[in-house]
């Protein structure tokens, strides 16, 4: 078993390679730039034509947006949420949503989870209930790789070193049960388990359930993670789009000194059984 059901789509990842070769080998006979061949590739023009695109890429938010608005407002139309608001740019999270029993859920939205901007975010006062929501559309990423890295190397280490509760993850987005990354978790098209929602068909989200208090060396060194039933947003989701024991994952994160070092061990459990757990590693911090 691994830290998450689906894997890098190793046929894709070679035709992006295939194309990648012949993008930079026949790039100079696209376009009415005037070029020849030799000038195209010292001018600059090729990297600051991929540079451009890749900020695009990263910058913006509007597909993401549009998914977690389709998927609120599904949850919200059935009962399962009560409502939900953007919290405001001036905010370090992305999403207040209110639940049936009153309490108040934030979510904060990331990328792939491979990167720093993992560690940016901070859970606000008035939440009851706070998690973390991955959106990861880039199909080249590694699923694996980059869900070990945000739950072990960014997630936890935040949770220790700044007494930042998280409640839970959600790795889910519109890429999942497509060509561009398949969902084990389906037995083909018409799976029961699948949701359409607009232009989605979405397999179950792959949830992860964090301890309900910090990690602390002397007086709580494993708390063990909550289950479903404690956090209602979480829940929420699972009942919502179809998710089973197979879709839930539970973390635990040990914690101790090592000489100089507080130094953690990450489990993950899955159905009863653990996916992958880590040594106790010094937690490193830029």
């Amino acid at each position: 078993m691994s830290v998450i059901p689906c894997q890098i789509n190793e046929a894709l990842q070679t035709k992006i390679r295939e194309f990648a070769e012949i993008l930079k080998t026949q790039a100079h006979t696209l376009g009415a730039h005037g070029l020849d061949e030799i000038e195209f590739y010292n001018s600059g023009l090729f990297r600051g034509a991929i540079e451009r695109i890749r900020g695009q890429f990263s910058a913006t938010m509007r597909d993401k947006r549009e998914f977690v608005q389709h998927i609120l407002n599904h949850m919200q139309d059935r009962g399962f949420i009560s409502e939900w608001n953007v919290s405001g740019s001036e905010n370090r999270h992305d999403y207040t949503v209110l639940m049936p029993s009153g309490r108040t859920a934030v979510i904060e939205l990331k990328g792939c989870l491979d990167g720093n901007n993992t560690n940016i975010f901070e859970r606000p006062p008035h939440a009851h209930e706070f998690i973390v929501w991955s959106v990861c559309s880039n199909p080249g990423a590694d699923p694996r790789l980059n869900a070990w890295s945000g739950i072990h190397t960014r997630l936890s280490a935040e949770i220790i070193s700044r007494s930042q509760r998280v409640d839970g993850l959600i790795i889910w987005d519109w890429v999942c049960g497509t060509v561009g990354r398949p969902c084990p978790k389906l037995f083909g098209e018409a799976d029961p388990r699948v949701t359409e929602l607009a232009h989605y068909r979405l397999p179950p989200p792959c949830i992860y359930m964090f301890p309900a208090t910090i990690p602390s060396p002397r007086n709580n060194p494993s708390p063990p993670p909550q289950t479903l039933g404690d956090v209602e947003i979480l829940n929420a989701f699972a009942k919502c789009f179809k998710a089973n024991e197979n879709d839930l994952n539970y973390v635990t994160v040990a914690v101790a000194h090592a000489e100089a070092d507080t130094v953690r061990s990450t489990t993950i459990v899955r159905n009863g059984e653990v996916t992958r757990q880590s040594n106790m590693t010094a937690i490193r911090r830029s």
